[in-house]
């Protein structure tokens, strides 16, 4: 059923935060070029509200609104605001490129974050309210107010900032639950509470804005549906600071699949979700787990032989939502070493990737070669090369030729030719297994240690030829970055996923190749 065909209040306004608060999950930065390949792919799957980033927060997060702004051509961008006067002009000055902007500010309002971090009064906080969010509506017409750590606020209190919020002219009120405390009955009631109570309510719409601590972020967001909200923030793949937000396709299919008991709708065209995933987990080098709801590996996988009868027979047996509404279709073997650039621009175009000219070049290099090295290439295969041909752009440490010789109970030694800023280097390293030589390698290559955080490698597709994909986490300094790569060698994968993760680390420091991360 079309929105035109619902009444506003049925229509559930959804406002994706993965470029800000998704960025925020520690070794999530994302590249500009990234950003505005998830913000295009956002505005594409019909979300209403797009949380840009923080612009005060650095030149490259102002500068990131600002071309997210200009680029997306339907959804409301915002800007995210501290109560503070600076803050709240930065954030009017980078959406004000959009076609629809948005300031969004926040206070805390808790006793335990006004005693510790605010050290304010109540009656404080409320000045601040009415000054700040006065301000943001002297300067668009769309302001966003939060109540920080809104669960952990005492209901009559919050009553009173929210009041003094809508009076002060703010459209959409946020109650988030910040750090993931709340259960679905009591977010419920928070809701409902605060709506029926407060004068002027009927004027602004309500926003849910649920952290994952407990996993009942999806819950809670929905219970505050329930309850009156009718806008909800989230992530794709729920990615944010700590254990995430609520997942944007979870939240999104819930309302699709039990349309019986929740009769709401959103705007969001489900068949992108499975693409808007892989873009998201590409950019941000974060994989999704194996068993996430609705887009991960296992989301419509059935290994049990009860259950595979079942779905033999009836798919409705055990899938209560079809792979093909959320965009995942099964895996098709029509790739090859005999197919030419147009046949590959066609699948990528099936894949949902649209690359320019040089990104295509390379890509397809990258694809006869891994054709005539594996015998059959999967759908899953070109996703897995793309991403990370994606991820690689720009790499200013690239791995030119790796040797490994390895001995049971021996010496395990590693030979390796890096590029660093285009003048190739030679070095040699042993360690205690073929990875860790690899590893060790790199770094008396690089000359600095940094400390790994995780390493993990997987088959992208079945059998003994299939690529592997390799991801990194590393740690300096106190940042910590991710890293992937696919490849049909497993030690290769493993060097690519370390280089660009320490890539990554340059870009963030903005430092010099060689010895980037000295001091």
């Amino acid at each position: 059923m079309s929105a035109t065909a619902e009444s506003n209040k049925d229509r559930i306004f959804i406002f994706d935060t993965t470029l800000r608060d998704g960025e925020q999950s520690p070794g999530a930065t994302m590249t500009l070029e990234e950003k505005l390949q998830v913000a295009e792919t956002l505005d594409d799957m019909g979300v209403d509200i797009i949380e840009a980033g923080f612009p005060i927060a650095s030149n490259g997060d102002f500068e990131a609104v600002v071309a997210v702004a200009k680029q997306v051509k339907r959804a409301t961008v915002a800007g995210l605001a501290r109560a503070i006067s600076a803050d709240i002009d930065r954030a009017g000055e980078a959406v004000r490129h959009a076609q629809r902007g948005r300031i969004h500010t926040f206070v805390s309002t808790s006793p335990i974050h006004l005693a510790h971090q605010m050290k304010k009064t109540e009656d404080e906080v409320i000045e601040i309210i009415a000054r700040t969010v006065a301000q943001a509506r002297n300067l668009i017409d769309d302001v966003e107010w939060s109540a920080m750590d809104a669960t952990r606020t005492p209901l009559e209190f919050l009553k009173r900032c929210v009041e003094t919020a809508i009076k002060a002219g703010a459209t959409t009120i946020n109650l988030p639950d910040t750090v993931g405390y709340a259960v679905p009955d009591e977010h419920e009631n928070m809701f409902r509470t605060i709506i029926t109570s407060v004068p002027g309510a009927d004027k602004a719409i309500f926003s849910a804005h649920c952290h994952n601590d407990l996993g009942l972020a999806v819950a809670n967001s929905l219970a505050a549906v329930r309850g009156g909200a009718r806008q909800v923030e989230c992530t794709i793949n729920g990615l944010g600071e700590r254990a995430g937000n609520a997942a944007l396709e979870e939240v999104v299919m819930a309302l699709r699949t039990r349309g019986d008991v929740m009769p709401y709708h959103t705007e969001i065209e489900t068949t992108h979700l499975a693409r808007a995933s892989k873009i998201v987990s590409a950019a941000a080098n974060f994989p999704v787990q194996y068993n996430k709801a609705i887009v991960g590996k296992n989301a419509f996988a059935h290994e049990s032989g009860i259950h595979q009868d079942g779905m033999l027979k009836n798919a409705e047996t055990y899938e209560i939502m079809t792979p093909a509404s959320v965009g995942i279709k099964e895996t098709t073997l029509v790739m090859g070493k005999h197919s030419g650039r147009a046949a590959f621009k066609d699948k990528l175009k099936e894949l949902g990737y649209e690359l320019g000219d040089n990104a295509f070049q390379e890509a397809f290099v990258r694809f006869k070669d891994l054709a005539d090295r594996k015998k059959h290439v999967y759908d899953a295969d070109i996703v897995a090369l793309v991403d990370d041909e994606v991820g690689s752009v720009g790499d200013r440490i690239r791995l030119v030729d790796m040797q490994v010789v390895s001995k049971t109970g021996g010496v395990h030694k590693c030979d390796m030719t890096l590029s660093i800023d285009g003048v190739e280097s030679a070095v040699s390293y042993e360690g205690t297994g073929s990875v860790d030589a690899i590893f060790n390698a790199i770094k008396a290559g690089v000359g600095q240690e940094p400390h790994l955080v995780l390493y993990a490698v997987d088959g992208v597709t079945g059998g003994t030829d299939a690529q592997a994909s390799a991801h990194v986490r590393l740690e300096m300094n106190g940042r910590i970055v991710s890293g992937n790569a696919a490849e049909p060698d497993t030690l290769v994968a493993s060097a690519r996923a370390y280089l660009n993760a320490y890539n990554r680390l340059l870009i963030e420091r903005g430092a010099s190749a060689q010895g980037a991360l000295a001091g």
